[in-house]
């Protein structure tokens, strides 16, 4: 493979590696740490990320106010603890060595004021910030004013054009590098437009090259480096991206394979289940209540997800059209009208056990059990508010507090199972996010007989390209 050279980013050349920010305390300062040590980019994340108390032990994020909106208060001052905390452990553990970079999503809670308060809490300790889910124009503002390096996760051109037009021209010097993201394969939310096919990946290499033409041409950015992020495992299948004229300057991401190190914070559950996963059981899906697409393993948390929207039936208020059976819904029984066929359908997943016809904001109704149903409006009513906007429960950080919408009970709280599997061994029945390339470590021969390797160990074998 050709020599992987160094790279400048956040103000220091280093390894053209870069640790995938993996939010819920997926990623934190412990590997992070590690991975700027060994030479390349650490990223924790900023995402509610864990603090400990005075004895070193982690505090639970639990809640106590009574409205969502005080809950979020509380969610808040959590995240910033916790960014706070994960990145001087991080900086740390890097004894100076390399970069330590943040992550948060845009389309978080209050993702400016977590910003500003880890920024403020955490000055000197913090290189770069990576954002993404969501078009992120004051996070060049936000980070030129603590002198931190910003890097957009962008999936196109035209995305990073609106950006740059829009604010990013007027901070160009703190801009670290984009982040090209590659929608079919990333890990986690993924940024596919309505206008492209998810059953259709799009190759990366052009659209790589339409972004670097864009940096160059419009931008006067010919030496920001470009990210690579999803779908690489070996560079050595990337070298033709190395030192290539057309591409500019490139560093590779890494969100999957981090997760098998010996610093990674995931369960040894879940690590011995990545090591099962085959080829497909990786796939994209729209549950998520951020409206995103995103990856995840297809496990049965996700099946009874799917399982709970194929229950479902349009209905009407009234008789109109073909709509003209009466069904009745909910504790007093008022009608709605279904098509003969639909009826059909509804009783007998009644009959089956699923009694509960819960109301989407489409006009349809899913059917599910009564369990199913309490669990649902139980989790709606304790939202803390971890979105901007969440389709589950319908809150909004606006002055209204919500989105104005029914709450969508196809969805789910997402703070709720991702903090289930980051802290414990619950992992089939937990959303388990991780890229579409996480079947390869049932067949990379580094992971045989169930090797599990340092972070150290780890940088040192992509270097060699595998």
């Amino acid at each position: 493979m050709k020599a992987l050279n160094a790279i400048l980013m956040s103000g220091r050349e280093v390894l053209p590696l870069v640790e995938g920010g993996k939010g819920i305390s997926v990623s934190n300062g412990e590997s992070s740490g590690a991975w700027a040590l060994a030479g390349g980019v650490g990223t924790f994340s900023g995402v509610n990320a864990d603090s400990y108390d005075e004895h070193g032990n982690r505090i639970p994020q639990i809640y106590y106010g009574k409205t969502r909106r005080e809950r979020h208060e509380e969610l808040l001052a959590y995240a910033i603890k916790g960014g706070i905390a994960q990145a001087r452990i991080a900086y740390e553990s890097a004894r100076g060595q390399g970069r330590i970079h943040m992550n948060v999503l845009w389309e978080m809670a209050g993702a400016e004021r977590v910003l500003h308060g880890v920024l403020e809490g955490a000055k000197g300790m913090i290189h770069g910030v990576t954002c993404g889910a969501g078009m992120p124009y004051r996070i060049a503002e936000i980070c030129a004013q603590y002198g931190v390096h910003y890097y957009p996760i962008v999936s196109s051109a035209r995305a990073f054009r609106a950006l740059w037009k829009r604010a990013y021209h007027k901070f160009h010097d703190w801009l670290g590098a984009v982040v090209y993201e590659d929608p079919w394969l990333a890990g986690g939310h993924n940024g596919l437009s309505n206008v492209e096919d998810p059953t259709k990946p799009g190759d990366p290499y052009p659209r790589v090259k339409e972004l670097r033409d864009v940096m160059r041409d419009e931008c006067g950015l010919a030496q920001t480096p470009v990210v690579m992020a999803g779908g690489v495992w070996w560079l050595s299948e990337w070298e033709h991206w190395l030192g290539n004229k057309e591409l500019g300057p490139v560093a590779f991401q890494f969100g999957t394979r981090p997760l098998m190190t010996q610093e990674s914070p995931i369960s040894n559950a879940w690590k011995r289940k990545l090591l099962t996963l085959r080829k497909g059981d990786v796939f994209l899906n729209r549950f998520s209540p951020t409206g995103f697409y995103s990856s995840a393993v297809d496990n049965p948390f996700i099946e009874e997800l799917r399982a709970r929207s194929e229950r479902q039936v349009a209905y009407s208020q009234h008789k109109v059209g073909e709509h003209t059976e009466p069904f009745p819904v909910g504790a007093r029984g008022r009608l709605v009208y279904l098509t003969a066929p639909d009826k059909v359908r509804a009783e007998e997943w009644v009959r089956e056990g699923y009694t509960e016809a819960m109301r989407t904001p489409e006009s349809t109704l899913i059917f599910v059990t009564p369990e199913k149903a309490n669990e649902i409006l139980t989790d709606q009513i304790n939202c803390m508010g971890c979105l901007s906007a969440c389709m589950f429960s319908n809150w909004s950080q606006n002055e209204q507090g919500t989105t104005g919408k029914k709450a969508d009970p196809r969805s789910f709280c997402i703070q709720k199972t991702l903090q289930e599997i980051s802290h414990s061994d619950r992992i089939e029945d937990q959303l388990m996010f991780a890229g579409h390339n996480a079947y390869r470590f049932a067949s990379d021969p580094y992971y045989a007989n169930g090797f599990i390797p340092t972070v150290k160990q780890l940088v040192e074998r992509l270097a060699t390209g595998y």
